[in-house]
């Protein structure tokens, strides 16, 4: 019994018939037959059910299956533990981000690239999403990390923070809005948004989570007449006097450069926050714990920023998708 017969058994199983298992493993498919057959004739018996269209496991077959994937998770964390002890990092690192933030709030694509230059046997996966898609990856596995928008008060079960960002969200409007009246106002309370066409990020995104969160506060229920994934798109559609745009807070002179004013918003004061956020239990492989450790040292760190394990999260709320 080798190693590869049964990396090609799982694969198979996994795939649910030889062809794209034989593409996963970049062979060829009759390779890969042969070397199973090989592997129930050492054993006597039947492994997979080859009579439907999709190949399934026999009786025997899911019996043995638990094995084999144990048996490659042994070998894999041999390696893991070698290539700690010798420096090397080998695997693959799966990482979320909010949309927009890549280009606009963090120097990811860099920090990637100093990180893959450093560890070049690392194969890294990006990936942009909402933070709502992006826990519940963290939680199944399919994430190792992820820099989402925090729209509860308290942390997700099972997720630890590390905040990143953490800005007064603000009232956007294109001037000659009414809300601009008299023209020395610098604030405008929730409450007068009520039926006003606002403009926010999609659902499931931490801006807009903490919009509803906040209207439900005010006793006010919003009305979303546009929605768009990009900050930058949503202070496009404010500038022409489509409705007012709920967005973190912009500097006067960018404000400016979009054609907007920008009132605080008040009663309450909705605040947008995004983190590092990945599992309490740490992640999983030692480049997955060596990108987090980058990204933890290079992210910028907001004033009274920490890092927050699950529970508590100082009222955690967020920013972007």
């Amino acid at each position: 019994m080798e190693l590869h017969q049964l990396r090609y058994f799982v694969a198979v199983v996994e795939e649910g018939g030889f062809t794209r298992a034989a593409a996963r493993l970049h062979l060829a498919q009759p390779g890969v037959s042969a070397q199973i057959r090989q592997l129930e004739r050492e054993l006597g018996q039947p492994l997979l059910d080859r009579s439907g269209r999709r190949v399934t496991v026999t009786e025997v077959g899911a019996a043995v299956l638990g094995y084999a994937r144990a048996a490659l998770a042994a070998v894999d964390g041999i390696r893991h533990t070698v290539d700690e002890f010798t420096g090397l990092l080998r695997g693959r690192v799966a990482l979320g981000l909010v949309s927009g933030a890549a280009l606009d709030a963090f120097e990811v694509p860099a920090l990637l690239a100093a990180f893959h230059n450093d560890h070049p046997q690392v194969e890294i996966s990006l990936t942009e999403d909402t933070s709502e898609r992006m826990l519940a990856a963290l939680r199944g596995g399919e994430l190792d990390l992820a820099v989402i928008g925090l729209a509860q008060e308290e942390a997700p079960p099972g997720i630890s923070l590390r905040l990143v960002v953490d800005q007064p969200l603000v009232a956007a409007v294109a001037p000659g809005d009414p809300l601009l009246t008299p023209p020395d106002r610098v604030a405008v309370p929730l409450a007068e948004l009520q039926g006003r066409p606002l403009i926010s990020l999609p659902r499931g995104t931490g801006l807009r989570g903490v919009l509803e969160r906040a209207c439900a506060e005010a006793g006010i229920r919003p009305r979303i007449a546009f929605e768009a994934a990009a900050p930058a798109v949503l202070a496009q559609l404010a500038a022409r006097g489509l409705g007012v745009a709920v967005v973190p807070a912009l500097p006067p002179d960018v404000a400016a450069d979009h054609g907007l004013r920008t009132l605080a918003l008040t009663d309450p004061r909705p605040r947008g926050r995004v983190a590092l956020a990945w599992r309490t239990a740490g992640p999983a492989t030692p480049a997955a714990r060596a990108l987090r450790d980058r990204l933890h040292t290079a992210l910028p760190v907001p004033a009274g920023g920490n890092e927050a394990p699950a529970g508590p999260a100082r009222d955690h709320q967020g920013l972007g998708a």
